[in-house]
C-alpha cells in the first residue's frame, strides 16, 4: 500500500515528538511518551488531515484509556462541559439573532450610508468586524462581514479579497476583547478564575490598540484597492450599493443587549446567590447563555429544534470535547509540569521574561494549527507555572493574545479564516493564495504581538479573583531560585 507524503510526515512528527519528549524529559516512562504520542498524532491530524480530526481524537482518546494513561472518569473530567454548555447557549442565541433580522440589520445600516469613500469603509469594516466578532462569535461575525463584502464588491464590480483579509484580520483581532468573541477567551477566562469584567479590563485595550494599528498598516497596504473602491463609488454614488430593506430589528438587539449585560455582571450576581468557591466559579457565566437559549425556544417553540440542531456546530463541538480530554492527558501525567519546571530553569527574567516566549510560542503554534488547538495544549503549562507563584498569572495574557493575534498569520490560524476561504470559493472568487496571505498575515502578527507585548510589560493586567485573595493564592516561590 502506498503512503501519501502527508500520512508520511504525520508519522515522523509524532515519532519525532515522542522521542524529543523522551531525550528533553518531557517523558521518562512508557505511559508519558504514549500520550505525548496520542496529543502529536492529533495535532498532526488537524494539520494534515482537517477533515478527519474529529476520527482521530476518537482514536485518541481510545489509545488514552486502552494505554491506562487516563481512565473512563478522568477524560469525562477533562472534556471542560461548562465551556461546551457556554459555547451552545451562545450558538443558539446567534441562531435567533439571525432569525430576527438583527444580523441583517446590521449589514443594511452601513449600506445605507451616504457619502462613504474607500478609506471610510475600510474603516467601518474593521470596527464592525472586531466589534461584531467580540460580542458574538467570530464565525458568525465574519459570515455576516463577508456578505457585507461581497455585495460592495460585486456592486461596484471590485476584486473582494483585499477586503476579506481585512475582515478577517480585524475579527481575530476583535475576538480576543472579550469572552465571548473566541472559544478561547472562555477556555482561557474560565481556566485562570477572570471574571467579565476583568476580561475586559486586560483584554480590550490591548484589541483596540492593535485594531488602530492593523487598520492604519490595511489602508497603506491595500491602499490601490481603497482608492479604487472611491472611484467606484463616486461613479455608483446615485444607484446605491444594494437594494434597501426596512428590517425589524429591535427585538434581535434587546435580546443581545440583555444578554452581554447579565454577562457583564455575573460576578456580582454569583455573589448575591452565594455562589462561591472552586465548584462555582464563573457558574452564572456559564448558566447566563442557557438560560436565554431557554427562554428564546420557549418563545419560540416552532424554531426551537432547528436552533439546537442546525445552528450548534456540534460537530466542531465534539471535537473540542475529545481535544480538551486528549490535552488534559498531558497534565494528568506530568508531562505539562515537566515543561513547566524546564521553562523556570532555563528562561531567566521570571515571569515578565517568560511573556515574549509564550506570546511567540503562541503565535507561532496558532498560525498552523487552530487556535484553540494550541491554547488547549498550552493552558495546562501556565496552570503549572501558577502553581509555582501568581506572578505568573500574567502568562494567561500572554497566552490569549498570542493566540489570537498569531490567528492573522495563515489561512488556517483561525476558524474565521477557513471559513472566509470557504465563502470566497463558494461566491466564485479566486481563493486567497498562502503567499498573499502570509505576506499580510506575518506583518499583522508581529505588530499586534510587539503591542500586546509592549502592554503586559507596562500595564499591570488583573489578576484573576482566586489568587487576588491572599488566603487563596499558592505558596510564594523564591524566582530567583528557579533561574540558577
Amino acid at each position: 500500500m502506498k503512503l501519501s507524503p502527508r500520512l508520511i510526515f504525520l508519522l515522523i512528527v509524532v515519532a519525532g515528538v515522542s522521542l524529543g519528549g523522551w531525550f528533553a524529559g518531557l517523558a521518562t516512562n512508557a505511559v508519558q511518551v504514549t500520550t505525548l504520542a496520542v496529543f502529536a498524532m492529533v495535532i498532526s491530524t488537524t494539520l494534515f488531515f482537517w477533515e478527519r480530526r474529529v476520527a482521530a481524537a476518537f482514536i485518541g482518546v481510545a489509545i488514552l484509556i486502552a494505554s491506562h494513561a487516563m481512565t473512563l472518569q478522568s477524560i469525562l473530567k477533562a472534556t471542560e462541559l461548562d465551556i461546551i454548555f457556554f459555547l451552545v447557549g451562545m450558538m443558539i442565541i446567534v441562531g435567533a439573532l439571525k432569525d430576527l433580522g438583527f444580523l441583517t440589520w446590521v449589514i443594511q445600516s452601513i449600506i445605507n450610508r451616504r457619502r462613504m469613500n474607500g478609506a471610510s469603509f475600510t474603516a467601518i469594516l474593521c470596527v464592525l468586524s472586531a466589534v461584531l466578532a467580540s460580542v458574538v462569535d467570530e464565525v458568525s461575525s465574519i459570515v455576516v462581514v463577508l456578505a457585507l463584502v461581497f455585495q460592495v464588491c460585486e456592486t461596484l464590480k471590485l476584486r473582494p479579497q483585499p477586503f476579506v483579509l481585512i475582515a478577517v484580520m480585524a475579527t481575530n483581532i476583535g475576538s480576543s476583547a472579550t469572552m465571548l468573541g473566541n472559544p478561547v477567551g472562555i477556555f482561557i477566562g474560565n481556566k485562570a478564575g477572570l471574571t467579565f469584567a476583568q476580561f475586559l479590563v486586560g483584554a480590550t485595550p490591548v484589541a483596540a490598540l492593535s485594531l488602530v494599528a492593523v487598520l492604519a498598516l490595511t489602508i497603506v497596504w491595500f491602499r490601490k484597492d481603497i482608492r479604487a473602491m472611491t472611484l467606484a463609488m463616486a461613479r455608483h454614488r446615485k444607484l446605491g450599493l444594494g437594494p434597501v430593506l426596512r428590517i425589524p430589528y429591535r427585538t434581535g438587539l434587546f435580546i443581545l443587549l440583555a444578554t452581554v449585560s447579565v454577562i457583564a455582571f455575573h460576578h456580582q450576581i454569583e455573589h448575591f446567590l452565594a455562589l462561591g468557591g472552586a465548584a462555582n466559579k464563573n457558574a452564572f457565566l456559564i448558566m447566563t447563555p442557557l438560560i436565554v437559549a431557554g427562554i428564546l425556544m420557549i418563545w419560540r417553540p416552532h424554531r426551537a429544534r432547528h436552533y439546537v440542531e442546525k445552528d450548534v456546530e456540534w460537530w466542531t463541538l465534539l471535537f473540542f470535547m475529545l481535544l480538551f480530554a486528549i490535552a488534559g492527558s498531558l497534565n494528568e501525567n506530568g508531562i505539562t509540569r515537566n515543561l513547566a519546571d524546564n521553562l523556570t530553569r532555563h528562561v531567566t527574567g521570571g515571569p515578565k521574561g517568560m511573556v515574549p516566549l509564550v506570546i511567540l510560542i503562541a503565535s507561532l503554534g496558532s498560525a498552523f494549527v487552530d487556535n484553540i488547538v494550541f491554547v488547549a495544549a498550552f493552558t495546562p503549562v501556565i496552570q503549572n507555572l501558577v502553581d509555582i507563584s501568581s506572578q505568573y498569572a500574567t502568562l494567561w495574557w500572554a497566552l490569549l493574545f498570542g493566540a489570537c493575534f498569531g490567528g492573522n498569520v495563515t489561512v488556517v490560524g483561525s476558524t474565521a479564516n477557513i471559513v472566509a476561504s470557504g465563502l470566497l470559493e463558494k461566491h466564485g472568487h479566486v481563493p486567497i493564495a498562502f503567499g498573499q496571505w502570509f505576506r499580510i498575515g506575518a506583518v499583522v502578527g508581529l505588530v499586534t504581538a510587539l503591542i500586546a507585548w509592549a502592554w503586559l510589560l507596562v500595564v499591570p493586567t488583573p489578576m484573576p479573583s482566586a489568587l487576588a485573595d491572599p488566603a487563596a493564592a499558592p505558596a510564594p516561590v523564591d524566582l530567583p531560585s528557579l533561574n540558577n
